[in-house]
């Protein structure tokens, strides 16, 4: 009865996990594309500066950790000092900018897409530099996605999606995709060098340190000299309170996420976050077709699912991967 009553509470607490991470994406991803897209007050302007939301997601996640750790912290000393953070502050300052960027120049859905195949580099660097041999399955999963973002970028989008974007140009919009995805990698090793140094840094810690540098890179970036972009941004904001509103709700909705994905790989792993954020991302461009207006073809529709194949399979030879290390480490 007991063991019944514990995988039903673990069941619900992966319900809520799931629910916490779709529900703060999709709709911060729905806001992205609105900020990007909509023409805001009588004047119909657009909100052109899409970096300054790295700025103030910044803040927003910097005050929230703070607060956490404040809250659920021990007290217990060994973690990373701030000032560690410095190099992947930056490449997580322009990584980010480069992908919201990327929204003047293509869809939404292509921007998901395009940002799903991580993989890409990562086994193209670990083959090239580091002569890494990977396993047909994953050559397999690396073709399925690649195959699908390209097919999907050469496919002809459709009209009503081209009118919504400020300056369409998809090689411009798929090369900051990938500049992203690239700076995305250096500041993922740059995090896992940090861990391994400092074994007992927390996630709360992590996303302190991050914000802080971003937050200071940012400013400078943007407040910097007279007339930067930043200016521009809250003076937009301030004739136009409703994209200020939206900007506010895309922060909350970052920093409630970054709770939920913490609270996901602390209960049930990496590997079932991978998931979740995966399926959020397929759902995220149904999202996208059905409410904002971005119609799919066919054939658009067919690379959609090429791509998330690829990735679900690669999700699944992970599994497989750890369910082997665990009957490796059972006998022991």
């Amino acid at each position: 009865m007991e063991a019944h009553v514990s995988g039903l509470r673990r069941v619900l607490v992966l319900a809520f996990c799931v629910a916490g991470i779709w529900s703060a994406y999709i709709y911060q991803g729905f806001l992205q594309e609105t900020l990007s897209t909509k023409r805001f007050g009588l004047d119909g302007k657009r909100f052109e500066h899409l970096s300054f939301l790295n700025l103030a997601q910044n803040v927003v996640c910097l005050i929230w950790s703070y607060i956490m750790i404040k809250l659920w912290s021990s007290g217990s000393t060994g973690g990373a000092p701030w000032w560690t953070f410095w190099s992947a502050g930056i490449t997580n300052t322009i990584g980010p900018a480069m992908g919201i960027e990327a929204l003047k120049y293509i869809s939404y859905p292509a921007q998901v897409l395009a940002k799903s195949s991580k993989m890409i580099p990562v086994m193209l660097m670990g083959t090239l530099v580091y002569g890494i041999r990977y396993t047909f399955p994953e050559y397999l999963c690396t073709l399925l996605v690649a195959g699908g973002v390209s097919t999907f970028a050469l496919l002809k989008t459709s009209s009503k999606t081209i009118s919504k974007l400020a300056h369409p140009n998809a090689p411009l919009g798929y090369g900051l995709c990938f500049l992203n995805l690239a700076f995305d990698g250096f500041t993922n090793a740059t995090q896992d060098s940090i861990n391994s140094r400092y074994p007992k840094t927390s996630a709360w810690d992590i996303m302190l340190g991050m914000n802080l540098w971003g937050t200071i890179y940012n400013l400078i970036y943007m407040f910097g000299w007279p007339h930067a972009i930043g200016f521009e941004a809250v003076q937009f904001c301030k004739q136009h309170p409703e994209a200020a509103w939206d900007i506010f709700l895309y922060c909350l909705c970052g920093a409630v996420g970054q709770n939920f994905i913490f609270l996901t790989i602390s209960r049930f792993g990496s590997l079932a976050n991978t998931t979740i954020t995966t399926t959020r991302k397929f759902v995220s461009i149904v999202v996208s077709s059905l409410l904002s207006g971005n119609p799919l073809s066919p054939k658009q529709w067919g690379c959609v699912v090429m791509v998330f194949s690829g990735l679900s399979y690669q999700i699944y030879l992970k599994w497989r991967k750890l369910q082997r290390l665990q009957k490796k480490r059972k006998p022991m």
